[in-house]
Order: C-alpha cells, then sequence, then structure tokens
C-alpha cells in the first residue's frame, strides 16, 4: 500500500502534514517571548548574558534544523522510490549525525564558554552568567539534537501530528520550569540564568524521548537498529549536501542581525532594541510559513522519487498561495498594530514608539515577497538543490540588507535603513522566480514525460 504523500488529494495532506508543525511551531514562538520576559525580570546584565549566547543556540539549531532537512529530502525521495533499504540507511546515519554533532558542541560549550564570552564583554557578571548559561545549552545539547533529528523522521513519513505533540509539550514543560527554576517557587533554589538553562535543556529532553517513543512505535516505514550498522559515506555525503546550504542559510541571519545591530547602535540604542523587538513579533508571522515548509518538503520529495509530476506542481502552486495569505495578514497586522503591540507588550516608550511604527510598517512591506521566496527556498532543499536556497539567502541578506542599511544610515538617516528589508526581498524574488523556472525545467518536467509512458 502507497504512502499517503502519494495518493491523497494535495490541498487535504498538505494542510494534515502542515498544520501540526504550524501549531507547534508557534507555540515556540510564545515560549521564545515569554523566556525573554522571564530573564530580563533578573535584570538588564541577566538579559544581555543571555542574548550574546544566542549567536551559539542558532548554530545549534541550524545543524540539527540543516542535517535534518537533508536526512528528510533524501529519506521521503527514497520512501517515493520504494526504496527501503536506502530508507532505512538514510535514518540510522541521520541519528548518527545528530549524536556527532551534539559531540561537538558538547566539547565547545567545555573548552570555549569562557573564550566566546570574555571575547565579547568585560563585564564580570555578564560573563559569569552567560558562561553559565552556555555551559549548560551546550553540555547538555544532545535533547536538542536527537529531539529534531527523530522529529524529522516522522515528518518524512508523513506523521506530523506527533511532531506538534513533541514540540509542544517540549515548550510548555520549559515555560513552566522557566519561572520555578529561574525564581525558586515551590521549595526549588532559586537559580537566576542557570535555572531558565535548565529549563530549555529539561524541555528538550523531553520531547527528544517522545519523539523516540513516536518513531518506535508509530513509524512503521523506517526501521532503526544499530545491529550490523555501519556509517555509510556515500549517504552521508548525499545528507550534507543538502544539508550543509541549509545550515549556512540559517546561521547567515546571525551574521545579517550582528551587522544590523552595529549599524543601528550608531543611531541609538532604542533603535536595536525595535529590531530585537521587530524579530520577536515577525516569528509569530513567519513560523506558520516554515511549518508550511516543513509540511511541503517531504511531499515534494516523496512525489519526485515516485515521479508524479503534476502532484508536486500543484503542492508548489498551493503552499504559495497559502504562505502569501499568511504574510498578508501579517502585514495587515503590522501596519495597523504596531503602535499596539508596542505599547502592550513591551510597554514601549515615546521615543521607542516613535521609531518603531515606522520601523515595522517598513520592514513588514517585505511580507508581500517573503511568502513566495520562503516556500521556493524549500522547494530547492526538497529537490537536492539546496544551494540554490544558500544563494538566495546571501544575496538577500549579506548582498543587499547590509550594505544598502549601511549605505542608507550614512547618506539618508535612520528611516531609510529600514527599506533595506523591502529592497532586498523584492531582489529575492527576482532570483528566486528565475531558480525555480531552471528547476522546473531540469527536474520537474522530465518527469512528466517519464509518467507518461507508464
Amino acid at each position: 500500500m502507497e504512502n499517503k504523500m502519494g495518493t491523497k488529494p494535495i490541498p487535504s495532506l498538505l494542510v494534515s502534514m502542515s498544520l501540526p508543525i504550524m501549531i507547534s511551531m508557534l507555540v515556540q514562538a510564545l515560549y521564545n517571548i515569554v523566556d525573554s520576559i522571564f530573564v530580563a525580570k533578573l535584570g538588564e546584565n541577566a538579559l544581555t548574558a543571555v542574548s550574546l549566547i544566542f549567536p551559539i543556540q542558532n548554530l545549534m539549531i541550524a545543524t540539527a534544523a540543516g542535517t535534518g532537512v537533508g536526512m528528510n529530502a533524501i529519506l521521503s525521495r527514497c520512501l517515493g522510490a520504494k526504496d527501503t533499504a536506502q530508507a532505512n540507511r538514510t535514518a540510522q546515519n541521520g541519528v548518527l549525525l545528530g549524536v556527532l554533532n551534539f559531540v561537538i558542541f558538547a566539547l565547545i560549550g567545555i573548552f570555549f564558554s569562557r573564550t566566546f564570552l570574555y571575547a565579547q564583554t568585560t563585564d564580570p557578571e555578564i560573563s559569569r552568567m552567560g558562561i553559565q548559561y552556555m555551559e549548560i545549552i551546550s553540555i547538555f545539547s544532545a535533547g536538542i539534537f536527537l529531539e529534531i533529528t527523530f522529529e524529522r523522521l516522522l515528518q518524512s513519513t508523513g506523521k506530523t501530528f506527533y511532531t506538534m505533540i513533541t514540540q509542544g509539550i517540549g515548550a510548555i514543560i520549559n515555560i513552566i520550569l522557566d519561572p520555578i527554576l529561574i525564581f525558586g517557587y515551590f521549595g526549588f533554589p532559586a537559580l537566576g540564568v542557570s535555572g531558565a538553562a535548565i529549563a530549555t535543556v529539561f524541555g528538550q529532553f523531553v520531547a527528544c524521548g517522545l519523539a523516540i517513543y513516536f518513531n518506535l512505535k508509530k513509524n512503521k516505514e523506517i526501521h532503526l537498529s544499530i545491529k550490523g550498522f555501519r556509517p555509510h559515506k556515500q549517504t552521508i555525503g548525499a545528507i550534507y549536501k543538502i544539508g550543509i546550504p541549509s545550515i549556512v542559510m540559517q546561521s547567515i541571519g546571525s551574521i545579517m542581525t550582528f551587522g544590523m545591530n552595529k549599524i543601528l547602535l550608531m543611531f541609538s540604542s532604542t533603535a536595536t532594541a525595535v529590531f530585537g523587538i521587530y524579530f520577536k513579533l515577525q516569528s509569530f508571522i513567519f513560523m506558520p510559513v516554515f511549518g508550511l515548509n516543513n509540511g511541503m518538503i517531504p511531499i515534494i520529495a516523496y512525489n519526485y522519487g515516485a515521479k508524479k509530476p503534476d502532484r508536486i506542481v500543484k503542492t508548489i502552486k498551493l503552499s504559495v498561495l497559502l504562505s502569501s495569505s499568511l504574510m498578508l495578514i501579517g502585514l495587515v497586522i503590522f501596519q495597523f498594530g504596531t503602535e499596539f503591540l508596542l505599547r502592550t507588550l513591551f510597554f514601549a516608550s515615546e521615543d521607542m514608539v516613535s521609531i518603531g511604527v515606522p520601523a515595522l510598517r517598513i520592514i513588514s512591506l517585505s511580507f508581500i515577497f517573503a511568502g513566495f521566496c520562503i516556500i521556493t527556498s524549500a522547494v530547492f532543499q526538497a529537490l537536492g538543490n539546496g544551494m540554490y536556497a544558500l544563494i538566495v539567502s546571501v544575496i538577500r541578506q549579506l548582498i543587499f540588507i547590509l550594505p544598502l542599511a549601511f549605505l542608507f544610515s550614512r547618506t539618508l538617516g535612520l528611516h531609510f535603513v529600514w527599506w533595506s528589508f523591502p529592497i532586498a526581498e523584492l531582489s529575492s524574488l527576482t532570483f528566486c522566480t528565475l531558480l525555480l523556472r531552471r528547476i522546473y525545467r531540469l527536474k520537474i518536467k522530465p518527469l512528466k514525460s517519464v509518467s507518461s509512458e507508464h
């Protein structure tokens, strides 16, 4: 009996695959804001210390998720081609890579935490709290690496409902434990920043345990066994051929954020704070689109392996329509609700409101194009052309956003710095369209003649 990704009608399939992931990612977005609120109550130094560790956290997630994207795309393609042996080999090697990635970051946490913090700040209190936080989240990062790995295995076979459970429960546990461990409620010691790190790690391990359980009990299309297992160089290479561009692409965001913060600090710390608030608010718009991505990738990869081009095209068209609709809703919210959000959620001063309202309205104009670009990049990854997605990301963030922001800051002032975002997104739209046409001509269109022969 064929997997539902090759037979179920595309609209209901895409919704059933994506909706659970979208919900769980919205919970993750909620956690990001709640976590910042709790840590901020410890004082500005605590918030600064945790913020300085963001590049390491982002790099861990980028490494785990990028590896998962490569594994997911290959595994779904193998299932579509009925190559069960290679599908199992891909899953087993993916798990091995998750363990190896954990070991690398644990060693970074043990030997380089102090170096990393001292390179950024000379404040002893910030350094002390930052080192504590970084050591905990990196030395015990097995939870996040294996959680993401086993969730991707569930997604590759269409069982996204279970990933909603794992991610949702992990985030909820994190939110509950944060105030308990940070401030010492219910007889627990007040651990401060270390408590926030422990809450994060504990939530990840719970989610990891659930993901492993669901794979062993519910994911019958993949058989994981260490008996006779040997690392397979070709499979690992194939995973990272797709995965490395995704890892680099997600890591580039940290570089762009760092550069933008440096530019905005030339004006005021308030401008930098506005930029940080933008990222927290936009996650509620972008997270559902990324959830749609995660549901779409295995559908396209599976049907590419099964040589069903019409299902691929329908999936792409519907995904673009849904993502563009979500981004349009986000645009309306940012255009008309910005001042309310700034004052209500972040207790913004008049200075922050005067900077933030026009800033968020201008940046959100990029939403018009972003939905198409996000989906297109995911299509490239699903079809094994992750380098295309990387090229688009580099063009958008490093070739357009940062140089334009710097140029505008020097010549036109703060107000025009924000325009670098919609201009960069428009450039991405152009490149995504050209690359999608190339992918269609080289990979999807040839399948039509193959399928017609059958």
